[in-house]
């Protein structure tokens, strides 16, 4: 005899789904209407961003959903002790059930612990005690045992890790359009696979060996995302203190490489010691030293490498070992998780021969593309005001009273200066001074001046040009980008332009190469 009615073993199977499920994907929001049938509140089709919105708006079925579960999972443990067995289907149920129960049980404490230590700092868990007797009044039950048998410490130490991942995705990626859905929902599943199951199981300790590659345009939020995956790692939880340990914020090392002269790049990532070369006055310590495997190191900007330390890089990521820069000897060790990210065509570069292959399929197992401002505005219009508000509260955090009224004029001022379908070239970093801009000046001044009969980047490039409005450097760096973004590599564009290609190399700008590409569609 079963323990649930059929209709009740559906309603568990959502609820179990739901613990399990990428929050960012519609699957969640189904799982929902599945649970609650007709009382189901939200017709979305996936959770978007609400900046201030409260807890009941932005999960408005969270209550029933867990008054549900509790319901089901106390009847599924009363009739397990009542039969003191069940079969191999049901009792994995149960386990996913009770455990969904027992994380709506403490989201609210959880999400309080994460905003109290703001991740720096060490704050016990007040509940801990309360946890444990919940989790063994339905996880260890003397008559029956049950699939995986988590410790309770490790099943909090996951609890806590959904909700910062959770919060930092949301507060790092702003916007409601499908390309801005799927970014967070890429996010997540870079931080736990798309199998949370087997993620809780063990493989939380392996992901550190799995590099990620963000792609995308300039100024697109590469380094957040980067950020988010880093800083929401999987940290234990210590029942001897209540406390979770503090994130260091050494444990997210970022690197810009396009910032550093590529002599020095060797020496940031790897370290040096004293006498390596002229100037090396003391050993210095590398970025890539650590054999904590909660470490993210960040390069941003990859595509700059060149070959020597494409190589020296793709041995770390095989071996795991690296020596400082004149060092000879034992090996050190890197621990940590590799991020990188880049605005270039690596297809095109690894054709052109500048960046290896070996070295790319070493990174790119698991990629993010980020979406242009563009493609998120095409989509979704009201994003901007969005973008714009959360700009001004971070632009006015000491005068949160002012934020709609910049926000208004911000928005005002766009769609009646550069109007709703400018493309921001240079995406949210551009967005981010027109707001500073407008609040300023009351105006913003585009890089790339919009002729007002022009409809594609090609046309305005052409009216420029026509008008004498750019330089000689512009008209270089415009002409360039066009014939690569048409050719598709540097060699191929320097032999069209009759020079090297890596003075093509030199010249391109990545922004105006996206737009060029984006007339001829």
């Amino acid at each position: 005899m079963s323990i649930l009615t059929t209709e009740e073993r559906r309603i568990a199977e959502a609820l179990a789904g739901i613990g399990y499920c990428n929050p960012f994907l519609p699957e969640r929001m189904v799982l929902e209407r599945i649970a609650l049938g007709s009382d189901c509140e939200s017709d979305r089709v996936a959770l978007s961003h609400q900046p201030g919105a409260s807890f009941k708006e932005m999960f408005p079925n969270q209550q029933k959903l867990c008054s549900l579960a509790k319901q089901l999972t106390d009847k599924f443990r009363a009739g397990i002790i009542r039969e003191a067995a069940i079969n191999e289907r049901d009792r994995l149920l149960y386990e996913d059930l009770a455990l969904y129960h027992l994380y709506t049980e403490y989201i609210s404490p959880l999400d309080q612990l994460t905003y109290q230590s703001e991740l720096t700092a060490e704050s016990p868990f007040p509940l801990w005690e309360q946890f444990q007797q919940d989790f063994n009044h339905y996880l260890q039950l003397p008559e029956v045992t049950l699939p995986d048998a988590f410790e309770p410490e490790h099943v909090l130490a996951c609890f806590y890790q959904i909700e910062r991942a959770f919060h930092l995705i949301f507060d790092f990626l702003i916007g409601a359009s499908v390309p801005m859905t799927r970014l967070r929902a890429a996010v997540w599943q870079s931080i736990f696979t798309h199998d949370m199951r087997r993620y809780a199981r063990g493989l939380h300790q392996q992901m550190h060996t799995i590099s990620t590659l963000i792609t995308g345009p300039s100024g697109t939020g590469k380094e957040l995302v980067a950020k988010a995956i880093g800083i929401a790692r999987y940290v234990e939880f210590d029942p001897s203190t209540k406390t979770f340990p503090a994130q260091n914020p050494t444990n997210f090392r970022a690197v810009n490489l396009a910032a550093l002269a590529p002599t020095l790049i060797e020496s940031e990532m790897f370290g040096h010691i004293k006498g390596a070369f002229t100037g090396a006055v003391e050993d210095r310590t590398g970025r890539l030293e650590s054999d904590d495997k909660k470490t993210t190191v960040f390069l941003d900007e990859v595509g700059e490498l060149t070959s020597e330390i494409q190589v020296k890089l793709l041995r770390v990521l095989q071996t795991r070992e690296f020596q400082r820069v004149g060092e000879f000897g034992d090996a050190r060790k890197f621990e940590g998780r590799l991020v990188a990210a880049t605005n270039r065509d690596l297809a095109a570069e690894m054709q052109s021969g500048r960046f290896r292959e070996d070295f790319y399929f070493r990174l790119c197992a698991d990629t993010i593309r980020t979406p242009s401002l563009r493609e998120q505005l095409a989509e979704q219009p009201d994003d901007l005001a969005r973008m714009v508000r959360h700009i001004a509260t971070d632009v006015l955090a000491d005068m949160p009273g002012e934020v709609e009224q910049l926000t208004t004029e911000v928005v005002d001022w766009i769609e009646s200066h550069l109007g709703t379908d400018y493309p921001w070239p240079g995406n949210i970093r551009e967005l981010e001074q027109c707001v500073r801009s407008v609040m300023v000046r009351k105006h913003y001044h585009p890089p790339y001046r919009a002729q007002p009969n022009c409809s594609t980047a090609l046309e305005r490039f052409a009216q420029d040009v026509i008008a004498g409005h750019l330089t000689a450097e512009e008209v270089q760096r415009h002409y360039c980008s066009l014939v690569y973004a048409q050719s598709g590599n540097y060699r191929a564009a320097g032999r069209h332009l009759g020079v090297d290609w890596k003075t093509v190399r030199k010249k391109v700008d990545s922004q105006l190469v996206e737009l060029f590409r984006a007339s001829a569609e």
